[in-house]
């Protein structure tokens, strides 16, 4: 069976920490490691992350040399990734018991490195477990096929759903960025030249606000937008003008979900 590797940054996330690690190590794809870097919390994250140790192996925490963000404590764990696919999963979202082998089944059927499914939303109070989880008609629909074009339109793939082949792609880092590293990753994979295929199957859940709302963190996200468009990928004022245009609107369409 493959190894996949599942990357997640943590910081003060003792509140939801244990169901998300436990909604991964519930996987029936059982063949898995669990890199997980604390960033600096100071709620006792670290200590929970321990103890989970002890009790699976699976389970590998590190604490970060210092305070970087999400990105770098996502790329600490990249670096440390042995799976022949890699996944992300951040400590407050949860997956369905299924996530990976039906990922997995599905990376197997096409010729795309670069994979990710729909997703459940969820209300930030949710305090259960993945088996728990009661579908609800709060989906957002992954897109059959991307490319890089469409990707600087939109960013159509849900962090915690996208899994990459390492046997093909490598062993590929977030750009050091404060904020919107992960979007940064799947536009460099997709500027080399590798599509990306979405499954239609909701398998994981996205803690979020009510539905209708649209957070502050949503916005404060647009600079970082406009700098990953015009010094990451170089685009003119006018393409970036489009893509920014394109962001915003999916942050509206899904805040609605």
């Amino acid at each position: 069976m493959p190894l996949v590797s599942v990357v997640m940054p943590v910081y003060n996330s003792a509140a939801t920490l244990g169901a998300a690690v436990r909604s991964v190590l519930s996987q029936t794809h059982s063949d898995l490691e669990l890199l997980v870097t604390d960033d600096k919390s100071s709620d006792g994250s670290l200590d929970l992350l321990m103890e989970f140790a002890r009790q699976d192996e699976r389970v590998k925490p590190e604490s970060a040399p210092d305070q970087g963000g999400a990105g770098r404590a996502r790329n600490l764990a990249i670096e440390r990734a042995r799976g022949d696919y890699v996944t992300f999963l951040d400590s407050d979202d949860l997956w369905l018991p299924k996530k990976t082998e039906r990922q997995i089944e599905f990376a197997a059927t096409g010729d795309a490195p670069l994979t990710f499914t729909s997703y459940y939303k969820m209300d930030a109070d949710y305090d259960g477990e993945s088996a728990d989880f009661i579908p609800n008609g709060r989906v957002v629909r992954a897109r059959e096929h991307v490319d890089y074009r469409a990707m600087l339109v939109r960013d159509y793939i849900g962090a915690l759903t996208a899994m990459y082949d390492r046997n093909v792609l490598g062993t590929r880092l977030m750009p050091e960025m404060r904020k919107r590293q992960d979007y940064a990753l799947w536009l460099s994979i997709m500027r080399d030249g590798a599509d990306a295929r979405g499954l239609a199957e909701p398998l994981a859940v996205y803690r979020s606000h009510q539905a209708g709302s649209l957070s502050s963190n949503k916005r404060s996200l647009v600079p970082y937008n406009w700098a990953l468009y015009r010094q990451h990928e170089g685009l003119s004022i006018p393409r970036a003008t489009r893509a920014l245009a394109g962001t915003v609107w999916q942050s509206l369409r899904n805040s609605r979900i």
